[in-house]
């Protein structure tokens, strides 16, 4: 999530009749070339930042999931929505020997410990703050609560593409891990690609998801120059394929409307020695977002557009 954001962004539609909305979203899709998510200037025919110091430190305690977002996730239930299966994008076992590493942003318990959370860690450019609480919607559903349902959706799917996925965090530690151990886990593992899940707090009216890519930075521990070109590959499917998957919009209030965003203050991306990318799946403080994000059949959507960005960039 990225705080204090004043960006200013026309308000979105309700999302159309299906019927519409795919014919849209597939000319939007055409408009899409390796590189950019540029042509959504016309999203609103369509309808409708997250390191440890990207989505806020306010003390936001867990709370209850709102009663529709369906039954608890396990690597075994994967909770889609009603509906026919989707197309796979992959045979199973294509990303056999491949590695994947999934972040969830934040931790369930870090309000209960503001202390470790606050202590301040070198990411190359500065320090910064260990790790966040995250923030949560205006019912209380938890940007933390979030972002483990959906890593453990997106195991799901990448598992039964044949890939090893790690998590950094399954909600088993009592606070953290701090930005530069998350960045490490990644490192050690030598994986093939690493996503860091997270969902914004910016102000009301202010909607759609963004993908975040790592600035070049030289700097103390962090030198991204040699994963930043593979990095935007990377983040680039990602954005392409959650389009299509959740009919979701890129943010209207970053990235120009490109759903692709550059940052260098990010101690999980700057200290990363592999792809890595963040994404804010949607504003959390937007009460048309929030539904969205609140909804498991909506979360289910979100993992297979990641999973599917995931695995058209290591298929080449």
């Amino acid at each position: 999530m990225v705080a204090g954001v004043s960006y200013v962004g026309p308000d979105f539609d309700p999302p159309q009749p299906r019927r519409n909305r795919r014919r849209a979203l597939t000319v939007a899709a055409a408009a899409l070339v390796p590189g950019a998510l540029l042509g959504w200037v016309m999203y609103e025919a369509v309808g409708g930042p997250g390191d440890g110091g990207a989505s806020g430190n306010a003390a936001v305690r867990p709370s209850k999931a709102p009663a529709d977002t369906g039954p608890t996730i396990s690597a075994t239930n994967d909770d889609k929505p009603p509906g026919p299966t989707p197309t796979p994008t992959a045979d199973s076992g294509a990303l056999k020997g491949k590695v994947v590493v999934v972040d969830p942003g934040h931790n369930p318990n870090n309000f209960q410990h503001t202390a470790e959370i606050n202590r301040k860690v070198n990411i190359g450019t500065n320090w910064k703050e260990c790790d966040t609480t995250g923030t949560s919607t205006n019912d209380g559903y938890t940007e933390a609560e979030f972002t483990l349902d959906v890593a453990h959706r997106l195991r799901t799917l990448l598992q039964k593409q044949g890939a090893t996925v790690k998590f950094t965090q399954d909600g088993d530690r009592s606070w953290g891990p701090c930005v530069d151990e998350r960045a490490e886990i990644g490192n050690k593992a030598h994986a093939d690609a690493v996503v860091s899940i997270h969902a914004d707090g910016a102000s009301a009216g202010q909607r759609g998801f963004h993908v975040i890519l790592p600035a070049k930075v030289n700097a103390g521990a962090a030198n991204t120059g040699p994963i930043v070109t593979s990095s935007r590959a990377l983040g680039e499917r990602i954005a392409g394929s959650f389009v299509r998957a959740t009919g979701s919009a890129p943010s209207n209030y970053v990235g120009d409307g490109t759903g692709l965003v550059t940052r260098k203050d990010l101690g999980g991306l700057n200290l990363s020695t592999v792809p890595k990318v963040f994404i804010e799946c949607g504003n959390m403080r937007d009460t048309k977002d929030a539904a969205q994000l609140t909804s498991g059949a909506w979360r289910q959507k979100a993992a297979r557009g990641i999973s599917e960005g995931i695995v058209s960039f290591l298929r080449g």
